[in-house]
């Protein structure tokens, strides 16, 4: 039996979702430390296959914490022309072949699109650290010691925007959104609002990478980082032995598309994007509680989506205790204790900023198209504080999948949801 929504409990008509663009999903690309490529990801996905070991990018066995989800099998010079190897590094090579399999993957020409049709708008958090490093190394053999933060506002446009729109040649709106974890969905929303001032289509969502030693610092700085040696204990979401996260690469872009566009060419649609929200929580000790669930609650809204008609939820699933504690009260709230299966697949790949909440995205539209729920792996059984219907171990099959919701919390308070409909 569902919760009461708090619409419901102040006594709100939920409102009806007016007639508008319908924004819908036509292509998937996907970069994964369990699979690299879409159709790879996603069947590692369903074999409970983790992508977290050793990374290889850096040496990372002097650190108190050794592990990290590293994509697999990347060659750069098989998905970034060899002209743009100087000029890029592993974030934004990452990004191109997403971007590429995804165009690919919808069967659109962008050249037969009208000249301001198309755009990107993506999101990214941590990207900036390994082209950070590489700049701060070459300025600090050239005896600089202070370093400008031209960088920063350079690589955000360069990687998430400026490379896939100038190799694919989408000249519409574009933009670069910076939320952290919840980045990968606050782009998508905004991406549906593109397609509502006029736009056809938009590539969208979030690849981030950050596995150098600059970033490795930052995330151990931070303590929340697990220290676990065991690849397949070390993150375990909703677990009462859980002990913090473990950094990961990769993510997912999305082409998003207006659907009568998309119907008039004879594209397949996996999904409809039906809602999206985002919330921001108080700040520390001014009395307020974390609004995660005001996000979902207010996404479904957008939708016109009932609780009771969710299907699936794939959670944020932090790996910390607190942070789990208090996502479990969100969803429980709204749908009642155990009410909804819920689902973490970041347990294999680790959590990767950014492109977190885009590639749990793709998942949910995979999980739709297939009518298969993916497993949390490592996480045997929530703990008894975190009352929720977790589908561990194996792949739940066998039940009607219409409606999923997407979560995601980024650092800083930022909290954002997506309701997609099959």
């Amino acid at each position: 039996m569902s919760g009461t929504s708090l619409l419901d409990r102040t006594g709100d008509r939920r409102p009806a979702a007016p007639a508008r663009t319908r924004a819908v999903v036509t292509g998937i690309g996907a970069v994964a430390p369990n699979g690299l490529g879409t159709e790879a990801w996603w069947a590692a996905v369903l074999r409970g296959e983790s992508g977290i070991g050793r990374p290889t990018l850096f040496d990372a066995s002097g650190y108190p914490a050794r592990l990290a989800g590293e994509v697999p099998g990347f060659v750069a010079e098989d998905h970034v022309p060899s002209r743009l190897l100087a000029q890029t590094d592993r974030v934004t090579r990452l990004s191109l072949a997403a971007a590429e399999e995804a165009l690919d993957d919808s069967g659109v020409d962008p050249a037969a699109l009208p000249e301001y049709a198309a755009g990107v708008v993506t999101a990214s958090s941590a990207g900036g650290f390994e082209f950070g490093q590489r700049e701060l190394q070459a300025l600090w053999s050239k005896g600089a010691q202070h370093v400008s933060a031209y960088q920063s506002f350079a690589w955000f446009y360069a990687v998430n925007t400026g490379q896939i729109s100038i190799r694919h040649g989408l000249r519409g709106a574009s933009g670069v959104l910076v939320s952290d974890q919840a980045g990968g969905l606050d782009a998508v929303g905004q991406a549906r609002r593109q397609l509502r001032r006029g736009a056809s289509l938009v590539v969208t969502g979030a690849v981030d990478s950050a596995l150098c030693p600059w970033a490795w610092a930052a995330h151990l700085a931070e303590g929340r980082i697990s220290v676990s040696d065991d690849p397949g204990r070390a993150f375990l979401p909703f677990a009462a032995d859980a002990d913090g996260y473990v950094p990961g690469e990769g993510g997912a872009l999305l082409i998003l598309e207006d659907a009568d566009a998309a119907r008039a060419r004879g594209a397949r649609e996996y999904g409809t994007v039906a809602g999206y929200a985002s919330t921001f929580d108080p700040a520390p000790d001014t009395g307020g509680g974390a609004r995660l669930g005001a996000a979902a609650e207010l996404a479904l809204a957008d939708a016109g989506v009932r609780p009771d008609q969710v299907d699936v939820v794939f959670a944020d699933g932090a790996g910390e205790r607190a942070a789990d504690r208090a996502e479990a009260r969100a969803i429980s709230e709204l749908f009642g204790e155990r009410g909804v299966p819920v689902t973490a697949p970041k347990s294999m790949t680790g959590r990767l900023a950014a492109g977190g909440g885009s590639l749990d995205l793709a998942a949910a539209l995979l999980a739709l198209r297939d009518q298969v729920i993916p497993p949390t792996t490592g996480t045997r059984g929530p703990a008894p504080d975190c009352p929720l219907d977790l589908v561990t171990g194996t792949p739940r099959r066998g039940v009607e999948l219409r409606t999923a919701l997407v979560l995601a919390r980024g650092r800083g308070g930022f909290n954002s949801a997506v309701v997609v409909r099959a």
